[in-house]
């Protein structure tokens, strides 16, 4: 899990040392639950904007922590939760017994560990980011530039998803930014941006006051920014954590089941959140 803080494929390698294949299996269907590095600009940014903008200078770093802090917490929290459900469901069983046992001590070959680090894990990962992002970068770029009418093949697609997006708190551009940001999800937010903007290239802002004017122009509330982290905390894995996964489990069922648990759970948590909030005439 703590791995999966920097990349849930390097998450779902690492969940080789568990003895017990029940029990890996669980670590690796749910270690998409924790947000990877790649999520935490995205969550900072609206703790930023949206939360700990109003806050006078001196306590909003505290605050933006704690904000971000409470985030994380949630995830674990989601991830033992998750975890417990699964254990007692489609993957019941004796938890295994765990024994700590201390190594004889030996000399760390260094030069060994960083190549077995490098070509076992790094270069692994990278190949398969790679395998991902080149036709879905080529995707992006088509449904961005071709137009139907008067607008883009990207627009349209944002519509048809409007609907159910307004559902669970967010609108279609932003849906259709997570389904788009498959192969990474840093692309996320320059993909919003560039939707927003009708713009055919990824674009970015210098700084974040004006990304705040961009979405408040565009329909963002509270209840966007809290449905929009909660769905980029819980959503389905990238591109490379799928592949890992279906190298790790060599199932194509488990790869299926990793990517609708945390979806699922998201789009139910979203929901939950704005159906409370609008009961509550709060948004």
């Amino acid at each position: 899990m703590c791995m999966g803080f920097g990349c849930n494929a390097c998450g779902v390698i690492g969940c080789r040392i568990i003895d017990s294949p029940r029990e890996r299996l669980i670590a690796i269907l749910t270690n998409n639950f924790v947000p990877c590095n790649g999520r935490f600009p995205t969550l900072i940014s609206i703790i930023t904007m949206f939360f700990a903008g109003a806050i006078t200078l001196p306590f909003r770093p505290l605050v933006s922590t704690l904000i971000l802090t409470g985030t994380i917490v949630f995830g674990v929290a989601i991830t033992f939760f998750i975890s417990k459900l699964l254990s007692k469901t489609i993957l019941k069983g004796m938890p295994s017994s765990f024994v700590l046992e201390l190594p004889p001590y030996r000399r760390p070959q260094v030069g060994k560990v960083i190549v077995r680090s490098i070509f076992d894990r790094t270069l692994f990962v990278l190949g398969r980011a790679v395998m991902v992002a080149a036709p879905a970068g080529l995707l992006i770029w088509l449904m961005s530039n071709v137009y139907v009418g008067d607008s883009s093949v990207l627009l349209h697609c944002s519509n048809f998803l409007d609907p159910f997006a307004k559902l669970i708190g967010m609108d279609g551009v932003i849906l259709m930014a997570f389904i788009l940001g498959f192969p990474a999800n840093e692309i996320v937010m320059p993909i919003i941006i560039m939707s927003y903007l009708c713009t055919g290239t990824l674009t970015d802002f210098e700084s974040l006051h004006e990304l705040y004017l961009l979405l408040v122009n565009n329909g963002w509330t509270w209840l966007t920014a809290v449905c929009t982290m909660l769905f980029s905390l819980m959503h389905f894995p990238c591109g490379t954590t799928c592949l890992t996964i279906k190298k790790e489990t060599g199932s194509l069922k488990w790869t299926a089941v990793s990517f609708l648990l945390p979806t699922i759970v998201g789009v139910l948590t979203c929901f939950l959140v704005a159906t409370c909030a609008r009961a509550l005439n709060l948004a």
